[in-house]
């Protein structure tokens, strides 16, 4: 499953900015910071993560070709914020849903959809 297009495009405009408030602050939100691979350009993002000792997952709701996404597979890295800590995550994978690597409080979300970005965090 995948959540629609046109809810991802209001919750940038609405949603996101509200919740850019708390997210970097109150887990399972965090901030994801990644950079665009054509523009260059820095970007941050709520989302929901959950970590599982140095492993980080995130429930890719609105599938596997979103841009975020896609910045982070390229670079191979990208910064999150969560519980008010910045980190570094490296070896960014997308794995289904169903895979035992995915953190455990992730596993009952991602029940509802395809994907999980993983990724090792390496300092915070």
């Amino acid at each position: 499953m995948r959540i629609p297009k046109t809810v991802a495009r209001v919750n940038k405009v609405v949603t996101n900015p509200i919740q850019r408030q708390w997210a970097p602050k109150l887990a399972p939100w965090a901030m994801i910071e990644h950079v665009g691979r054509k523009s260059g350009k820095r970007y941050t993002i709520p989302v929901l993560a959950w970590v599982d000792g140095d492993q980080l997952s995130i429930v890719l709701t609105y599938g596997r070709e979103t841009d975020w996404v896609r910045n982070v597979q390229a670079a191979g890295e990208f910064g999150i914020t969560r519980k008010s800590r910045h980190s570094r995550v490296v070896r960014p994978r997308i794995i289904p849903s169903d895979s035992p690597d995915v953190a455990k409080g992730a596993r009952i979300p991602a029940r509802f959809f395809d994907s999980v970005l993983t990724g090792t965090i390496v300092d915070g």
